[in-house]
């Protein structure tokens, strides 16, 4: 029956193959709520601000955005906070955005498409200068 041997070799690319990366990653940034792509101001992601906290010091929404990090294979460390604080930095300076606020984290979990994710969501959002 040739139903194990193509089992076992399409297990056997999905484990080799996940190997060659720690993560991936998903993310609702760069479009409005049409699907549109969105022009926007440079903002460098080591300059974005994230907080679970709220700002004291007015600003502008400019969108709610939430991203998963994934590990590929049993193998890769578990992903992290600082691993999603990256994602949220990079996805809210696509935005034009210079901080996310109200942070939030998921739990570190397994699911039928990854060994382990952790997301995060937080505003988007443009300080008064």
């Amino acid at each position: 029956m040739m139903v194990k041997p193509i089992c076992f070799l399409a297990g056997f690319l999905v484990l080799t193959l996940g190997g060659c990366s720690g993560t991936w990653e998903t993310s609702n940034a760069g479009t409005n709520s049409a699907g549109t792509p969105v022009a926007v101001a440079i903002v460098d992601p080591a300059d974005v601000l994230i907080t679970e906290g709220d700002l004291k010091e007015p600003y502008t929404v400019i969108k709610d955005i939430k991203v998963t990090v994934n590990k590929t294979t049993v193998f890769n460390a578990d992903p992290t906070k600082e691993q999603v604080n990256e994602k949220l930095r990079k996805d809210a300076a696509k935005l034009g955005a210079d901080a996310v606020i109200l942070v939030r984290y998921g739990t570190v979990g397994v699911s039928p498409m990854s060994w382990g994710s952790l997301s995060g969501s937080g505003r988007a959002v443009s300080r008064a200068r």
